[in-house]
């Protein structure tokens, strides 16, 4: 054997090497965020007609409904063993899925409510596979949330440069590529904005990041003009800075900055402020919430039965004589009846809870701000009765409330 032969041989690293163990993680890691991202395009919702690429209506919904399937494949390629991490939160949507499956065996279009039953099956499971994941010390779920939350905007972006006139309908910014309502492309970037301000105040995302991307999210949230993400988006962060007001000196700075902008901007423009809060709307538009609260009665008074009453009508596609419901304690009422609502109480509750047990700091804070814009965003969004993108933001909240995971990578003895 020459010298030559000597240098340039490379020893393969055993099974058993810290090397191939490091590999080894690496792989089910990006399993796990494809994984993710492919339920991430599961519950976008396709606006057909809504975008300047002729992408018809059948071919939309095989892209978004044939994610589901190819994300509970690699979650299992992940998870080969099966291993599961029990948790109140999942348990808890577990019995929404319980409470739809015996719905469905009594519902009128008994098709239809089987088939959404059957999808929301398989998106529970596949978050139960990747409960393994949840709480790694590198936020894995997070990490995987966020490119998500980023390439989606990434899509409108690049539709509203390609097709201004596609993008901009009755002066909101909606999805040209992709076609998504304005109210979740404000969704997507309320959630970004947030979590990379909590994760810089944590000092875990460099400041020459933040900027660009927070700004960026912060001009496509205000082209929407949607006012339930920007609220919840502020609550949420509220919520996240006083949980670290003590802990980090950026918070304090920020919340002093912050309040002082926000009385400046208030005081300077405030005709401004109150002409994108109106949104061209009367005071009886604005009272009824955009008229949402006009079929809200109707639907409350409709005639039920006793089994109706407590476990619902069955899972739909959120509307009521034709008009969509957005409100999530309202779908959650019509679809799973008291039952669903008072489970989805629950997780609330329980989140806030382990938050509350948790001791300060970014995983804390991060799981405040989503539990916290969930709530607010509940009230006029169809939230987290069914698989949603709110859903997806609780489960990454959970996973960051559950005990740190003792790495999985040993080094050899």
């Amino acid at each position: 054997m020459t010298i030559t032969s000597v240098i340039a041989y490379r020893p393969r690293p055993g099974p058993g090497s810290l090397t191939h163990a490091i590999a080894r993680k690496l792989r089910v890691q990006r399993r796990v965020g494809l994984a993710w991202g492919l339920l991430v395009l599961n519950v976008l919702t396709f606006d057909a007609g809504g975008s300047f690429l002729p992408i018809p209506s059948a071919m939309g919904q095989i892209i978004t409904q044939g994610a589901l399937p190819l994300a509970l494949i690699l979650a299992l390629s992940a998870n080969r063993k099966l291993l599961l991490r029990p948790n109140i939160f999942l348990l808890l949507v577990s019995l929404l899925l319980a409470g739809a499956i015996l719905t469905s065996l009594n519902a009128e279009d008994i098709h239809e409510t089987a088939y959404r039953t059957f999808r929301l099956a398989e998106f529970v499971i596949t978050l139960w596979l990747l409960s393994p994941y949840w709480g790694e010390r590198d936020m894995l779920l997070v990490r995987c949330h966020l490119k998500a939350m980023i390439v989606v905007l990434v899509s409108v972006i690049i539709g509203l440069a390609v097709s201004p006139g596609h993008a901009i309908v009755a002066g909101r910014l909606d999805g040209a590529l992709w076609p998504i309502p304005p109210t979740q492309v404000a969704h997507y970037a309320a959630v970004t904005i947030g979590l990379v301000i909590v994760l810089w105040l944590c000092g875990r995302i460099n400041g020459r990041v933040v900027l660009p991307v927070s700004a960026v999210a912060g001009i496509v949230l205000l082209m929407t003009g949607t006012r339930t993400a920007l609220i919840g988006m502020t609550a949420g962060l509220i919520m996240a800075g006083l949980s670290l007001v003590a802990a980090e000196a950026r918070a304090r700075k920020l919340f002093a900055f912050t309040g002082i902008a926000a009385i400046a901007v208030a005081a300077a423009f405030p005709a401004v402020m109150t002409s994108w809060l109106a949104r061209g709307e009367n005071m009886q538009l604005l009272t009824s919430l955009s008229g949402r609260t006009s079929f809200w009665g109707p639907l409350l008074a409709f005639p039920r039965n006793n089994f109706q009453e407590i476990f619902g009508f069955g899972l739909s596609n959120g509307s009521f004589n034709g008009n969509p419901i957005d409100s999530n304690w309202l779908v959650s009422y019509q679809e799973q009846g008291l039952f669903g609502v008072a489970v989805c109480v629950a997780i609330l509750i329980c989140l806030f809870v382990a938050a509350y047990f948790q001791p300060p700091g970014v995983r804390r804070a991060l799981a405040l701000f989503l539990v916290t814009y969930c709530l607010i965003a509940s009230f006029t969004e169809v939230g987290f009765t069914d698989a949603s993108t709110y859903m997806l933001d609780l489960t990454v909240a959970a996973s960051l409330l559950v005990p740190p995971v003792i790495s999985r990578i040993k080094k050899p003895r």
